[in-house]
């Protein structure tokens, strides 16, 4: 018998071709055989530094092509056979992709190749599932700054290689909540758009109680048809309908004062397509925040477009507050990326980021010298400069040679307190005089930090793990008005996120605008790599 056996024929075989594994000893010695086929696993390898060396310390052992493999080739055709459950693209994935790995081959040398090959195919796999399909998001928008938690494919590929093939290649979906319950929206909505979506659009600029119009009818049968109310032969604008405008304003992030004004109208008649694309789009943010370590057992998490920031404990919310993010001008835009909080400054000094400087505050003091009187003046030395001997008409936005700060003040920009996540960026979270602007509905006024509601709070639940009394710790600290830096015995991470679509734990999942038009780039991204929309006609 040849060094290669013939492949036993089953159906989990069959299905992957498995004549196209059955290999002959072509009248050549089984050294000769070993030796083409090691050869030939070397060069396939040869343009991956991390296939070449799994397959040179497991000896150029199979995974895929051994004699004992089946289960393993089989477990992989299963696994891709949902790719379009995850939203994954399915072109790429589909089972025809390993048959045809294997479909032409007709010597040990080319076994060589498909083996290479389909292990490549899994390791595309495994990342494009765990760690996000997209390569790098900057290049798509450059307010995505986020490293994406790939994996280390050399250990991944000995972990594929001594597991139960099936149990691994569940395991590499994410198991993260949020991601679970976006899959679950993911096929409710593909549903929906089987059955024909949510009825005829609402023709109305505004609806409000007591109203009776087929308007009316037309937003009582959409939001019957998404789950807000009861079905029922009632034509006007009634007290139920009245509670479910209610619900469906408070899940989109707008005023729940159940009038059907403009904007709730316009939500409401947003199709099942688009909301699918949010979801889809979802779950590729959730895959880039799948760390191997999790988001951490006390994380922060603030999500920009619904101006809100969490702290959770052990996988529950134990603070929050809403929040002020950055403006939509792209350079004033707050990136969404994770790191850890190491300290809080109380009583901070603000340092003016130099584009500030010279592009908001100059011309205005060019205009008026003693316009932002509170601002205080320093040489490239440090050296205080004094504001009347500085002809600011004299210098441009790009020859100005003035650092500006802002002593600690309760008009500080900073407020009195921020939390320092130090990064390449600048942004951190912090506390803000304007407090009106927390008033608003959509609060993104800042030049890119993040602006808390409830500052003080916030510190005392992070100071809480280091101090018995945290609230007299840091109002002691504050009544000094000096300058304090606070370090944290415990670092938390954070992350600055953008999820458009929310599933909490209980109720329905909730919308939220694109405020910087981030989503429909992603999802154009998406498409172009191969991602489509199941029950979609295109």
């Amino acid at each position: 018998m040849s060094a290669w056996k013939n492949i036993r024929r089953s159906a989990s075989t069959a299905a992957i071709g498995a004549a196209a594994l059955a290999w002959v000893a072509l009248g050549e010695p089984a050294s000769a055989q070993v030796t083409a086929f090691k050869q030939a696993m070397a060069e396939a390898a040869a343009s991956s530094d991390a296939i070449a060396q799994f397959y040179r310390e497991t000896n150029y052992e199979p995974i895929w092509t051994g004699e004992d493999d089946a289960e393993r080739r089989q477990a992989l055709m299963n696994a891709m056979a949902l790719a379009d459950d995850h939203g994954l693209p399915v072109d790429r994935y589909t089972p025809d992709v390993l048959r045809r790995i294997f479909s032409d081959v007709t010597s040990v040398r080319q076994r060589g190749f498909a083996e290479v090959e389909a292990t490549k195919l899994f390791l595309s796999y495994a990342r494009d599932l765990q760690s996000g399909i997209l390569d790098d998001p900057k290049s798509i928008d450059p307010g995505i700054v986020r490293t994406l938690p790939r994996r280390d494919q050399v250990k991944q590929l000995t972990q594929l290689s001594t597991s139960d093939p099936t149990l691994f290649m569940r395991g590499l979906i994410p198991t993260t909540p949020a991601y679970t319950r976006l899959l679950k929206t993911k096929m409710a909505l593909e549903n929906v758009l089987a059955e024909g979506g949510w009825g005829p659009l609402v023709r109305a600029n505004s609806l409000r109680p007591g109203d009776s119009s087929a308007s009316v009818i037309a937003m009582r049968d959409r939001l019957v048809r998404m789950g807000y109310l009861d079905r029922t032969p009632v034509a006007n604008y009634d007290s139920a309908l009245e509670a479910a405008v209610r619900e469906f304003q408070s899940d989109h992030g707008l005023e729940a004062d159940g009038v059907a004004g403009a904007g709730t109208i316009r939500q409401i008649n947003v199709e099942p397509v688009e909301r699918l694309r949010s979801v889809i789009v979802g779950l590729e943010r959730e895959r880039w925040l799948n760390f191997e370590e999790g988001l951490g057992s006390r994380h922060v998490l603030v999500n920009i477009v619904d101006f809100q920031t969490q702290l959770f404990d052990d996988g529950k919310v134990t603070f929050e507050t809403i929040s002020v993010v950055g403006r939509s001008r792209v350079d004033k835009q707050t990136p969404e990326f994770s790191d850890e909080m190491e300290h809080m400054v109380i009583n901070p000094t603000w340092f003016v980021p130099r584009s500030i400087a010279t592009k908001e505050y100059l011309p205005n003091m060019q205009a008026n010298r003693n316009a932002n009187s509170y601002l205080n003046f320093y040489d490239a030395s440090g050296r205080q400069v004094s504001r009347q001997s500085i002809n600011f008409n004299a210098y441009s936005a790009r020859t100005f040679p003035f650092n500006m700060r802002q002593p600690p003040s309760d008009r500080n920009a900073l407020g009195l307190v921020k939390f320092m996540l130090p990064n390449r960026w600048n942004i951190y979270l912090h506390d803000s005089p304007a407090k009106n602007l927390f008033n608003a509905d959509v609060r993104a006024f800042s030049a890119g930090c993040v602006r808390l509601s409830k500052p003080f709070e916030f510190a005392y639940t992070i100071l809480a793990r280091q101090e018995a009394d945290p609230e007299t710790f840091f109002q002691t600290i504050l009544a000094t008005g000096q300058e304090t830096q606070v370090d944290l015995e415990e670092h938390i991470p954070v992350h600055i996120t953008y999820k458009t679509a929310v599933v909490p734990a209980q109720g329905r999942i909730q919308y939220r605008p694109d405020i910087y038009g981030r989503d429909g780039r992603l999802w154009d991204a998406l498409n172009a790599a191969g991602v489509s929309l199941r029950a979609v006609q295109s």
